[in-house]
């Protein structure tokens, strides 16, 4: 019998925005991670709806929603494969890719009518900026920020260098 406790995961924090073209990129090196780490690293989506694109606010609470009723990562990625859907259809689309998934639209509907996860989206951006978050995709792993932004070129192993040397340090 051992009284060691398993390692806490690593977090990796994603500034993201469901309406930003670079997020969409940046999903594949979130995948590749996800897939490299399993459960030893912990990506957690950090909400930063930026002025320029006008659903992004409202992607950020509905993506709250799909976490309240448990498909948060299917629902954001499905529509980070639509940004530009989300320009065109805002909200409207934000409800259809709920139904698309077997959640409960009517619920979304509701929640960004009601704005009941308003809150958690205020203080992920407010962090964000606090942190000298400026733009989208922005990670954040071990107290380090990288910026992606226009380019995600070498930012996938970066924080794969990272992660392993703090896993590595945590036995």
């Amino acid at each position: 019998m051992s009284d060691s406790t398993p390692a806490a995961p690593v977090v990796l924090d994603v500034w993201c925005e469901l309406q930003c073209p670079d997020c969409h990129h940046a999903l594949t090196d979130v995948r590749a991670l996800r897939a490299r780490y399993g459960d030893r690293l912990d990506i957690r989506l950090r909400h930063f709806p930026l002025e320029k694109h006008k659903h992004a606010y409202a992607a950020a609470q509905a993506a709250e929603e799909a976490v309240s009723q448990g498909s948060g990562w299917p629902y954001i990625e499905a529509v980070l494969a639509r940004t530009g859907d989300l320009g065109d259809r805002g909200e409207k689309l934000l409800v259809e890719v709920a139904g698309e998934l077997g959640l409960d639209a009517e619920e979304f509907d509701t929640a960004l009518i009601d704005g009941r996860h308003m809150l958690i989206v205020d203080a992920d951006q407010a962090e964000g900026k606090a942190i000298g978050v400026t733009g989208t995709p922005t990670y954040v792993i071990g107290g380090e920020r990288l910026d992606g932004g226009r380019s995600q070129d070498g930012l996938r192993e970066r924080i794969e260098e990272i992660a392993d040397r703090l896993l590595a340090e945590q036995g």
